[in-house]
């Protein structure tokens, strides 16, 4: 299963590049200085997630099972917290503000699971 975390945490750090570029080029005379703030935040929580999940890759190499924990609740948790501050920074719904802790909580969850899995 490493290679999958490999490849979907390095998929997450093309999207974060992508994110960024498309943020300073594309979005920088539409959205507000928060706004544009946001999707900072958006693009740099994906990166770290991203390295995160590619990490899980590398070290699920040899033992899958300790870290696909750590590689699900990174993934997830990114997805969740990068998409709902993008998606604010874009005027989203304000409710999507609410589901934006769980997945920082998800990531914190899954860098500790990372931190377990690595002193078994």
């Amino acid at each position: 299963m490493g290679a999958g975390w490999l490849a979907t945490g390095a998929c997450g750090c093309a999207l974060a590049v992508a994110a960024g570029a498309f943020g300073a080029h594309g979005l920088a005379a539409r959205l507000s200085p928060r706004s544009l703030e946001l999707w900072e935040t958006a693009a740099r929580y994906l990166m770290y997630g991203g390295l995160g999940v590619v990490l899980v890759g590398l070290a699920a190499r040899q033992h899958a099972a300790p870290w696909a924990w750590a590689g699900w609740s990174l993934t997830v948790g990114t997805a969740l917290f990068s998409g709902t501050v993008a998606a604010l920074a874009l005027g989203g719904p304000r409710w999507l503000g609410a589901v934006t802790p769980v997945g920082g909580t998800l990531m914190i969850l899954g860098f500790s699971l990372f931190a377990w899995a690595a002193l078994r």
